[in-house]
Parts: structure tokens; C-alpha cells; sequence
């Protein structure tokens, strides 16, 4: 018997009334995406817009109520995908359920596609000094984010955070109340020269480099960088390799993390474990386990001792 396909799962998180029903509505409403497949909408959360149930037929799609995070279990979910026979699933998640106990009692066909984030700009700042680490998981493990209800004063707030800190590999628009939408990595201003035969990160401006090199790999394929960085030489580092890198706290003291990329330098085996030192290296775009996909890896052309910078931590914003 021949194995069936995986069904594509999109799952829909963020607060109450942060947007997600609009935007499933307009993506099911898209030609591109609505090509007559069989869509089951599981539905966590009832906001003040409704699903449209003959706008839901049009789009050959089934809502199913899900009342609390216990009536999601292996079994329930097996037997939607045999009642339906959806050709894909998409997820309006109540944005105060953990993620991982709705990926934990998936099928074994489901397969998660994409996670959508969507934030109401105008309570963002409110939700994040009440709520900070649920509205961080919900932008971390995101692949878009969306940031609806945008003024002009809130993209302006917005940049100065630094949002892309949170998750470089997201996609993260915003879009304006006048129906405007930009990418918000188009306009994040970089510190340094990018088209310099050396690029050169002041140790202010590590983070920002690291976010921006692991957001968009490409755009520093066969770049020289230097860059002041502790050393990492840990058993998961490939052989004849290390870490160079900051620690850095995206968003509170909590979320403290370890900021590098794969390095290969052959004397990479006579550093020691969070020794300051300065690197110059050319740059490459390489798929490793490490990265779970294509990012930067570096290639040293010069690793010397250094003295440690004035601020230990990089800070995003």
C-alpha cells in the first residue's frame, strides 16, 4: 500500500483580537493560495469577527470548534482527518495555549508548514510588559509576523525595538491602518559599510550584524568580516572549528543566549572556552545541522587575542 502524503498544517497565534481571523480570511480568499483543496479550520479561539460560514463553503473549507486545549488529543485529530480528508489544515490557536502541547498530539501525517504570528501594534507594548514571555514565544517561534494597526509613531517604536532581535529567520511585515504593508527588514538602516572589501562590526554593533546575517544569509556569501567575539569549543562544534560570538538578551534577562556561527579555523583546537578574540573571515552559505538550514559559515583568515569589550552583553535595541 502506498504511504499518503503529509497533510500541510498552518497554525494562527497571537492575543485576542490581534488580527489572526482577518488574515485567514484574506489568505483564504486568495487565488494563489485557494486552488479548490479541501481546508479543515480548527477553531480555538472566537474573537469579534466571525468565520462567514457561506464564505467558508466558497472556499471549500470546514471550521471545527475547539472549545479547550483538553479536547485536542491524537485521537480527536485522526478522526477530523478521516471524517474530511482535508488537503491541508490551518489552526486558529488561542494565543494563551502552549504551542508545544498542539504539535505534541499531531497525527502522524500532520505536518507543520508555518507558524503565523499577529500582533496589534497599538497593545503590543502592553502586552509585552504584562506578558513578555508569552509574547515572546509567540514572535520566536514564528515564521511570519504580521504587526497590524501600525501608525506612523508605532512602526517608529517598532524599529527602535528591534523586533527582528527576537527572531532573525521570521518575516516580519507591517502593516499601516491606511492598508499599507512594508517588510521590516528593507528598513532596518545597517552601522556598517556592507560593500567594504573588509566589513568591519564594532562591538556595539554585533547584534545587529547577527541578526541581519542570519535573517538574510545571501547578502554576505563571499563577504570579509572582523568582528571582536568570545570563543566557543564545545563537543558540538565540528572538528577543526569554533564559535566565535556574543551573549546577548533579546528580550529580558531570562532570554539570555549565545550569539555565533560555525567558524573553521585549523587552530581552532588551541582556543580556550570564552577567550576574547578578534577574527577576520570570509564567509559562505552552507547547510548544517547547526543552522537547521543554510546559514553563515565562516572561514578565518586571521583569529588573535584581544582584549574583552567595554559591554559584555549585546543589547538589540
Amino acid at each position: 500500500m502506498a504511504q499518503k502524503s503529509p497533510i500541510p498544517v498552518y497554525v494562527f497565534t497571537g492575543f485576542l483580537e490581534s488580527g489572526k481571523t482577518r488574515f485567514i480570511r484574506e489568505i483564504l480568499s486568495d487565488p494563489n493560495f485557494d486552488e479548490g483543496e479541501r481546508t479543515v479550520l480548527l477553531l480555538c479561539e472566537q474573537g469579534l469577527e466571525e468565520m462567514d460560514e457561506d464564505e467558508m463553503k466558497r472556499h471549500h473549507t470546514t471550521v471545527v470548534p475547539v472549545e479547550s486545549p483538553d479536547w485536542l488529543t491524537p485521537n480527536r485529530l485522526k478522526r477530523i482527518e478521516q471524517s474530511y480528508e482535508p488537503d491541508r489544515i490551518m489552526i486558529e490557536y488561542n494565543g494563551m495555549w502552549k504551542l508545544d502541547d498542539l504539535t505534541a498530539v499531531f497525527p502522524a501525517r500532520w505536518e507543520l508548514y508555518q507558524i503565523v504570528t499577529t500582533v496589534d501594534a497599538s497593545t503590543f507594548e502592553l502586552y509585552s510588559n504584562n506578558m513578555g514571555p508569552m509574547m515572546f514565544e509567540h514572535i520566536t517561534t514564528a515564521d511570519l509576523v504580521v504587526f497590524n494597526r501600525c501608525t506612523d509613531a508605532l512602526k517608529e517604536m517598532l524599529y527602535e525595538k528591534n523586533i527582528r532581535a527576537m527572531n532573525p529567520r521570521a518575516a516580519i511585515f507591517l502593516d499601516g491602518v491606511d492598508g499599507s504593508s512594508e517588510d521590516y527588514a528593507r528598513n532596518m538602516p545597517l552601522p556598517f559599510d556592507i560593500e567594504a572589501d573588509v566589513i568591519d562590526i564594532a562591538p556595539a554593533d554585533y547584534g545587529l550584524w547577527y541578526i541581519d546575517a542570519m535573517g538574510d544569509p545571501a547578502k554576505y556569501d563571499g563577504k570579509t568580516v572582523r568582528f571582536l567575539a568570545q570563543s566557543y569549543v564545545g563537543r558540538d562544534v565540528p572538528a577543526g572549528s569554533f564559535v566565535p560570538g556574543r551573549f546577548g538578551m533579546v528580550c529580558c534577562a531570562e532570554d539570555i543566549s549565545f550569539l555565533g556561527f560555525i567558524c573553521r579555523w585549523p587552530g581552532a583546537r588551541d582556543l580556550k572556552q570564552r577567550e576574547w578574540v578578534r577574527v577576520t573571515a570570509s564567509i559562505t552559505v552552507e547547510a548544517l545541522p547547526q543552522y537547521r538550514g543554510e546559514g553563515p559559515v565562516l572561514h578565518a583568515t586571521e583569529v588573535i587575542a584581544a582584549e574583552p569589550a567595554e559591554e559584555e552583553l549585546v543589547y538589540f535595541s
